[in-house]
């Protein structure tokens, strides 16, 4: 652990999830890769179309509707919905459809398990102090059996911006009928997490479970207040909450 700034009291934490508390992008490409056998399966065609078209739906979908890029779920919905009408879907077939493969990708997208040392630091957290879960992707909670340690969680979406908007910030901080500065957010991402979180008044703590960490290799030049070596450095430093 390396402490770059005094620490206040700790009253409350927030939690980024992806590359924080597990390695996402794998589980992402392995619902990807569900999601696209699920509609070549469905719609044959659809192999002659592949990932180029998926990509420029998505562009096109998020050109329409800026917002969409900070809801997963409502942007998939939609690039969905653009792809199956493109297959010939019908209208009244197109909602059944959507729904089908939201859930093939969804149900790949949570299918892991967070490791049993994060799951024993994440319980001992949650018994000294109120976590909070705030999320730019979509993961479930339930499935990935962390959901019992959060009193509760913000994902990203068109009323409430994606991280380093302080939007979810502040609305965790509403919740927790706390100052900004009584609560440390650790995340990953050295602008979505950190400086999100600074420029909403939190103390910040870096830690990514997705690669090694090396302050001097990251695309940012600003400093949290703790580098953290591993999860359970957070029991520590809140050993007196």
């Amino acid at each position: 652990m390396i402490i770059y700034k005094s620490l206040a009291p700790i009253k409350a934490i927030t939690f980024d999830l992806d590359d924080t508390l597990y390695p996402n992008h794998q589980y992402i490409i392995a619902a990807e890769k569900a999601l696209m056998q699920h509609i070549t399966h469905r719609f044959p065609a659809f192999a002659q179309m592949g990932r180029a078209t998926w990509r420029a739906m998505r562009k096109q979908a998020i050109s329409q509707d800026p917002r969409l890029a900070s809801d997963m779920i409502v942007l998939r919905r939609k690039v969905l919905a653009l792809l199956f009408t493109e297959l010939g879907v019908t209208a009244d077939q197109c909602q059944q459809e959507v729904e089908l493969a939201y859930d093939v990708f969804y149900r790949a997208r949570s299918d892991f398990d967070v490791l049993p040392e994060y799951l024993s630091c994440l319980s001992q957290l949650s018994q000294r102090l109120p976590l909070v879960a705030i999320t730019n992707g979509n993961v479930d909670l339930a499935r990935i059996g962390i959901e019992p340690y959060f009193a509760k969680s913000y994902h990203a979406s068109v009323t409430q911006p994606a991280k380093p908007h302080p939007c979810m910030f502040q609305l965790a901080a509403e919740y927790l009928a706390l100052q900004p500065q009584q609560i440390l957010h650790v995340g990953d991402n050295l602008e979505k997490d950190v400086w999100g979180a600074l420029r909403a008044g939190y103390q910040a703590a870096w830690f990514a479970d997705d690669r090694e960490m090396h302050l001097q290799r990251e695309p940012a030049t600003l400093l949290p207040h703790v580098q953290l070596s591993s999860l359970n450095d957070l029991l520590t430093l809140t050993a007196q909450a």
